[in-house]
């Protein structure tokens, strides 16, 4: 139920703003946040964060202010801010006006057992986490935090939507203080559905591959991509799918619909109602959220589209909600025994852009890389570079594994990937 702050700041702003045109949103953060760093708690954060944006036009030209706080007076000067910006500014050849009335689905985006976790809890996994770096030898880092959020969007044209949410996060990084440094992070809708227990065996096992690793060359190797690479690298896609970047030829995926571009092995949806995650019913500018299948089987079959270009092609505007890789049952150990010999990848990060219109993306292994060999993991080994095509590494999936709800609106396999591409070596 939105709250009484909210409505008076969205009746303020509606009676006061002069216009032609205006979008607002308001959100709240109600967060708890425990940091804590070589075995030790540093610091403790609770509090609740209000932010305000406003969207307003004359004719097509447009302007846009934002504030922090719901004060009368704050709000008087947000809305004078967006309406001197707007007069001045120039005409916006891509102004749609704001969004009419639309049915939004009623997701379910909070678990009333993360809302009620205390911050002793809070503290209690961190004890957890502090106990398992002493028994290592090693020192933990990291961020424990439990927010509970909501959202707003209101429009002249009719629009009104809200929507709140819950997550809990822990992210980890164990470290030796000289060369062993290794990283996991999770974040769920469902505290329950968050393992401490499990989380330390992953730490854990990247920790102890990064014990005198063996040296390995560049080269195209089968790789088994656990669910935290797997998002890492194919999140990419997200800044791909759009469709003006498409029919403009900068993306890869001009005059992709319809096409098998990604391997019969490869399916990414967004579904509102998936268990454990969480799904926005209406995006920043007004538009409904549905489900939808976006790449199914391999072929690619709707591309996402701002309200803007929307309009200028006919199309009907959408977005991603929520991200979903679709998986198999395969076990590792199965995935070992399809090849003669590969390597494990825990994680990727510093992953930048090489070429969009070719999909294409570079980054670095983390967390330890697993060499196996018939069935068998043997060694762990050095870091890589890796230089890859997305649908080029979807197209060459072997097996893929049941999905894992790595975020708290994402989930994802693991996944067996043949002649995956790595350019370069490392030196840690």
């Amino acid at each position: 139920m939105m709250e009484k702050q909210f409505q008076k700041a969205s009746k303020f702003i509606e009676k006061n703003c002069s216009a032609d045109d205006f979008s607002f949103y308001i959100y709240k953060s109600d967060e708890q946040r425990t940091r804590y760093a070589q075995n030790m708690i540093t610091q403790n954060m609770s509090g609740i964060k209000y932010g305000i944006g406003l969207n307003v036009a004359y004719g097509n030209k447009s302007g846009r202010a934002n504030i922090n706080s719901l004060d009368e007076n704050e709000l008087k000067n947000l809305i004078k801010t967006a309406q001197d910006i707007a007069k001045l500014n120039k005409p916006d050849p891509e102004y749609v006006p704001s969004a009419s009335n639309a049915k939004i689905p009623k997701t379910d985006n909070v678990a009333e057992n993360t809302a009620k976790f205390s911050m002793k809890e809070m503290v209690d996994i961190i004890k957890t986490t502090v106990d398992n770096a002493e028994k290592k030898k090693a020192f933990v880092s990291g961020i424990v935090t439990k927010t509970i959020g909501d959202f707003y969007l209101k429009t002249k044209n009719g629009f009104e939507g809200f929507d709140s949410y819950s997550e809990f996060e822990n992210s980890m990084t164990l470290a030796d203080n000289k060369t062993r440094e290794a990283k996991v992070e999770r974040s769920v809708k469902d505290v329950n559905d968050y393992s401490i227990k499990k989380e330390l065996e992953q730490l854990n096992s990247r920790f102890d591959a990064l014990t005198e690793p063996k040296k390995i060359e560049a080269g195209q190797y089968n790789v088994i991509l656990r669910p935290q690479a797997v998002i890492n690298f194919f999140s990419f896609i997200l800044y791909f799918l759009e469709r003006k970047s498409a029919d403009n030829g900068i993306s890869s995926f001009h005059e992709s619909v319809g096409k098998n571009m990604f391997g019969k092995n490869f399916s990414m949806i967004s579904k509102l109602y998936e268990k454990g995650l969480t799904a926005s019913p209406f995006s920043w500018d007004g538009i409904a959220a549905r489900n939808f299948d976006w790449i199914k089987n391999g072929v690619v079959k709707e591309l996402y589209t701002d309200r803007s270009y929307a309009k200028k092609i006919g199309a009907e505007p959408n977005f991603i909600p929520n991200f979903i890789i679709r998986g198999g049952n395969a076990t590792e150990e199965e995935m070992m025994k399809k090849v003669k010999n590969g390597l494990i990848i825990n994680n990727f990060w510093y992953i930048r852009t090489v070429s969009m219109r070719k999909n294409e993306v570079t980054g670095l292994t983390r967390d330890g890389i697993y060499y196996f060999e018939n069935g068998k993991i043997k060694n762990s080994v050095n870091n890589l570079r890796f230089n890859e095509v997305l649908h080029t590494a979807a197209k060459n999936i072997l097996l893929l594994g049941i999905e894992d709800n790595i975020t708290s609106s994402a989930k994802v396999p693991t996944m067996l990937i043949k002649d995956f591409t790595f350019a370069d070596t490392t030196t840690f």
